[in-house]
């Protein structure tokens, strides 16, 4: 069962609203088992609305339409699917006199213009909207099944839930699960892991591999579609084994198990606190690190300063030298011990740019002192200014996650 989502909306299109609809709906869809190729958003044009609408029709079995349904001039859905299927407009007088029922009983005038919402195109069913006054509707057009259903995310939701969602698992062959596995990788560029899993992408299709980068991390995302959950984890199970086989200098973590519940599930085991010393990443370890519920459990706390005298002031340290080096990195890991009382430190220092400093701009120093040992890396980081910060904190926070487990770096 193929589906195809439309959000209407010129407001989706200048960015001013997230098209959070769409991914609502496209997630529902996935978790049902229901194929969804394409997702279109269009602005509020009639003819372009129209379009779009014959599009999905000529290669879906099912058309989601989401927003363009209200009572302004700008809400061209209704008249949009008439052109569409070549269908007239018709009116719905009982639906009409309930729009009124709803405004009297609020005590307020309707406007006129709401009667639009009475109207629409023939042979649909209007679909009952407990949460608004717009109601969906539902249509079969030469095989395909269209449902046009609000833009307002609490009455897209319910519609989509009680209504849409139903009708289109009587009309599909079957019942059917989409699973996803997510597989979590640093220390290695996307062109090399996907050199290394490249037989694997080839030959599967399900389950299916596909490739995420984000942060720093690579992310491979393993989907099978199956007629049940049980079958489709079967599915994934033994490429999800070979995968970690592979991928195991760089493998770290599994689905919504993060970076930041290895380091504090870690840190628990050991009984150890943790805190940092930043320079270059001005705290943004530290908020990372306190990001997930339950870390004031093991985080002491965060020292930041850019100023190398103040450096060696919060540090307890006699003098921070001017040059950013390595040394640097590991005098500021050891004094934020001293201060802080941690057991883990993870310093950070060097130039994010884009003006060149000590080092050229991407030059990045870690340390990470435990009770076992210290050690410290120079790292190249690509890019403007932000991504080097975000490479910079991720970076660091995989190294203290190597350097809690005990496996350190080479």
């Amino acid at each position: 069962m193929i589906v195809e989502v439309i959000a209407v909306g010129t407001e989706l299109l200048l960015g001013q609203i997230i098209n959070s609809n769409a991914a609502f709906i496209g997630a529902a869809l996935a978790d049902r088992g229901f194929d969804a190729h394409y997702q279109q958003v269009v602005g509020d044009n009639l003819a372009r609305v129209a379009t779009s609408i014959r599009t999905a029709i000529e290669r879906a079995d099912v058309v989601i339409i989401t927003g363009g349904i209200g009572p302004t001039r700008d809400d061209l859905t209704r008249e949009a699917l008439c052109e569409a299927t070549q269908r007239p407009m018709v009116f719905d007088e009982d639906y009409a006199e309930r729009l009124r029922t709803w405004w009297r009983q609020r005590g307020r005038e309707m406007p006129e213009s709401n009667l639009r919402q009475a109207e629409h195109p023939e042979g649909a069913e209007l679909l009952l909207n407990p949460k608004g006054t717009a109601p969906g509707l539902a249509l079969d057009h030469e095989g395909t099944s269209i449902f046009c259903i609000p833009g307002v995310p609490q009455e897209m939701e319910h519609l989509l839930m009680s209504d849409v969602l139903p009708r289109i698992a009587k009309r599909s062959a079957g019942p059917s699960v989409v699973v996803s596995r997510l597989l979590r990788t640093w220390g290695q560029s996307e062109s090399m892991i996907g050199e290394l899993l490249d037989d694997l992408y080839q030959a599967s299709t399900n389950p299916s591999v596909a490739f995420l980068a984000s942060g720093g991390e690579i992310k491979i995302r393993i989907t099978a579609k199956a007629e049940t959950r049980p079958a489709a984890i079967a599915l994934i199970d033994p490429l999800a084994t070979e995968i970690k086989k592979r991928l195991a200098p760089w493998y770290f973590a599994t689905d919504d198990d993060t970076l930041i519940r290895v380091i504090m599930r870690l840190l628990r085991e050991k009984q150890w606190t943790i805190g940092t010393a930043e320079s270059m990443t001005g705290g943004l370890v530290v908020v990372a690190l306190t990001s997930e519920p339950g870390s004031s459990e093991s985080v002491r706390g965060g020292l930041v300063a850019y100023d190398s005298q103040l450096k060696g002031q919060l540090l307890g340290v006699s003098d921070i030298s001017e040059v950013v080096n390595i040394e640097t990195a590991i005098e500021m890991a050891n004094g934020g011990r001293k201060l802080l009382e941690a057991d883990v430190v993870v310093a950070v220092t060097g130039s994010a740019g884009p003006e060149p400093m000590e080092k050229p701009p991407g030059t990045v120093f870690i340390a990470v002192a435990t009770p076992e040992d210290v050690r410290a890396r120079e790292l190249r980081m690509p890019g403007d200014r932000e991504r080097v910060l975000a490479y910079g904190t991720t970076s660091a926070l995989h190294l203290t996650r190597l350097a809690i487990s005990g496996q350190w770096w080479t």
